[in-house]
């Protein structure tokens, strides 16, 4: 849980001074990290918005981030419990972190707490921690200059590390980067992180043959 809201926190402050300083308003940063958040598709919003692009093509970009979420909710959907309500709130309040954190216990009423204990913590640090930065955006000036634009993709990078001691997790994490990576300056921002997804493809079984025998 303390992972979760010292990240949520130090990203969010990232998000809100660099939305902030690409021409976005206090209010409406914050109002977009209540509704919204989702870090990952927050930044691309961001990004895309400021490069020309119109509302539409704006919200798709954010859309295909967090496509993403489909195969997470898929894995912990368990842990939101059994009405309605609870599921609602608990695909509200689903991050990277948090199922990370779930998924990494074999214990399922501990994975139920440690899911929802993250998920709240990370949303009240991410929302201070962007209305922090998004007040202190214009005193900064450009994000860039102190390095608040790699806070979220390090982040990431630190979350998953522990994970790539295991050999099916760094074959997925290689596969998709490299789609990512190679896909970046031929495609909009957004389709090569969703591209990206297809590294889940180095995690299915290889299939084995066997050798008729005469």
């Amino acid at each position: 849980m303390s992972a979760a809201a010292l990240t949520g926190g130090v990203m969010g402050m990232s998000f809100g001074a660099v939305a902030v300083t690409s021409g976005m308003s206090v209010w409406l940063t914050v109002a977009m990290s209540v509704l919204v958040f989702a870090g990952g598709a927050q930044f691309t919003a961001v990004g895309v918005a400021a490069a020309g692009a119109g509302p539409v093509a704006t919200v798709l970009a954010g859309l295909l981030v967090n496509a993403r979420l489909l195969p997470f909710g898929l894995a912990v959907g368990g842990v939101f419990g059994p009405r309605w309500p609870a599921r609602l709130l608990g695909s509200y309040l689903m991050i990277d972190q948090s199922v990370a954190f779930a998924l990494a216990q074999r214990d399922p009423e501990r994975a139920r707490a440690v899911y929802w204990a993250s998920s709240l913590a990370a949303f009240l640090t991410w929302n201070t921690g962007t209305l922090l930065g998004a007040l202190l955006g214009a005193a900064v000036g450009d994000p860039k200059d102190f390095g608040l634009d790699a806070v979220f993709p390090a982040g990431m990078l630190a979350l998953i590390l522990p994970q790539l001691s295991e050999k099916i997790p760094r074959r997925v994490a290689l596969l998709g980067g490299l789609i990512a990576v190679g896909t970046a300056p031929l495609l909009p921002p957004g389709l090569p992180v969703l591209l990206g997804l297809l590294g889940l493809a180095a995690a299915l079984p290889v299939p084995k043959w066997k050798r008729r025998t005469a």
